[in-house]
């Protein structure tokens, strides 16, 4: 369960792109913000993942992660190239294979690898055509496999992939766009695997060409021809398509906070991480928002910026992790808001709720201030504020949960 949204900027405030996600992944499973800098290696070397090892590129970019502890791969994140990616869980009539690269595994691939959005396609379809998508997603345990679609953004454009098995299919974003937990691309799609559609006749999902329509025919349980706006498939859209050129960072956080139809979830599934990146025209003053919690609602984002060396990280290195630490501040977190989870409001949930609301609009004021002074700062004292905003936010939050 998860959603992933992505304005292009012909459709928000500033002209620049906007994307979010929100994991929804088993309550208990901690996710951590890593990174990773950029490294080279020789030859020959291969890269171990969740379950395989394939070879390692030549060079890999700097990344941030939001990534469940137990994993090579992430959920979401970005890189130095300002490319950022979210994934879903999706279910077709293919088979499910048992090892492979984890739809995550492809996800960090694709970020390590890709200098644009669409590089980062053309590594993770590429990789997805030679070793496959497979293996459990769940921690210690067997059983819960699935198919991965993607929104992959850069700061001039994205695009949906989808897959079933090793078969893919990818749609060119042209305003807003937004994923679930279904099957999305209509018809065609703009780019696909060669053979799909013969794939598709063969195995009596569709009569010829002209009866393909990916969505409709690879679904497995059928998907309805247009989602209901009670759903989450339909909510995230229309709270793009109703909030059109005035879509700003901190409306895609709220986006991501909302509890109708569960965009925000709780529950032995909950949102636990969340991601708002801020694509900007130059790369290097994008703006990546994570909150290294779970709950959304009852957390703040924190700032991050490239390079990123310097700023504070929710653990040393990159998962994966063999165990849960409690010092972790996503554990401590996890522990503290208990009482608040209930979405009846208390006295003393409004109070901290108020709190968290407080602070995040003082690190969304300071943020813009600082990137208004672009222009007058040197790129270090630009950065330094950035590697001090980054680490008052993270203090703020430590201490709403002392």
């Amino acid at each position: 369960m998860c959603d992933t949204l992505v304005a292009l900027g012909n459709s928000t405030e500033d002209s620049n792109v906007i994307f979010g996600k929100n994991s929804d992944r088993p309550q208990a499973e901690a996710q951590l913000i890593t990174f990773n800098p950029k490294k080279h290696y020789s030859k020959g070397e291969q890269v171990r993942c969740t379950y395989i090892s394939i070879p390692q590129a030549k060079e890999t970019a700097a990344l941030i992660m939001s990534q469940p502890f137990w994993m090579f791969g992430c959920e979401m994140g970005s890189n130095e190239h300002g490319v950022v990616i979210g994934n879903e869980a999706v279910y077709s009539k293919e088979k499910y294979q048992e090892t492979g690269l984890l739809g995550m595994d492809l996800l960090r691939l694709g970020l390590e690898r890709g200098k644009s959005a669409k590089e980062a396609l053309e590594v993770i379809t590429d990789l997805l055509e030679r070793y496959g998508q497979g293996g459990s997603c769940a921690y210690n345990q067997q059983g819960w496999i699935y198919h991965n679609s993607y929104i992959i953004a850069d700061n001039n454009e994205a695009f949906v992939l989808e897959t079933a098995d090793k078969w893919w299919i990818v749609e060119k974003v042209k305003e807003i766009r937004s994923i679930s937990n279904n099957l999305s691309i209509r018809g065609k799609g703009d780019m696909r695997r060669k053979g799909i559609i013969q794939h598709a006749i063969d195995r009596g999902y569709c009569k010829d060409d002209t009866d393909f329509d990916f969505a409709m025919i690879f679904s497995d349980p059928q998907i309805p021809n247009n989602f209901s706006p009670e759903s989450r498939d339909g909510c995230t859209f229309n709270m793009l398509k109703k909030n059109k050129k005035i879509i700003t960072p901190s409306l895609m956080m709220d986006f991501l906070r909302e509890h109708d139809v569960g965009i925000c979830m709780h529950g032995s599934f909950q949102s636990t991480g969340s991601q708002v990146s801020h694509l900007k025209k130059d790369v290097k003053n994008s703006v990546h928002w994570f909150t290294g919690g779970t709950l959304p609602c009852l957390n703040v984002f924190k700032p991050y910026i490239f390079p990123a060396e310097g700023q504070k990280f929710s653990v040393k290195k990159p998962g994966p992790y063999s165990e849960i630490s409690p010092n972790w501040f996503w554990s401590r977190h996890k522990e503290f808001i208990k009482p608040y989870k209930k979405r009846s409001i208390k006295p003393e949930k409004q109070v901290y709720l108020d709190k968290l609301e407080q602070i995040e609009k003082r690190l969304i004021t300071e943020e813009r201030t600082i990137a208004n002074q672009v222009s007058s700062l040197s790129e270090n004292e630009y950065l330094n504020k950035y590697i001090d905003l980054n680490k008052k936010a993270w203090e703020l939050a430590e201490k709403q949960i002392e």
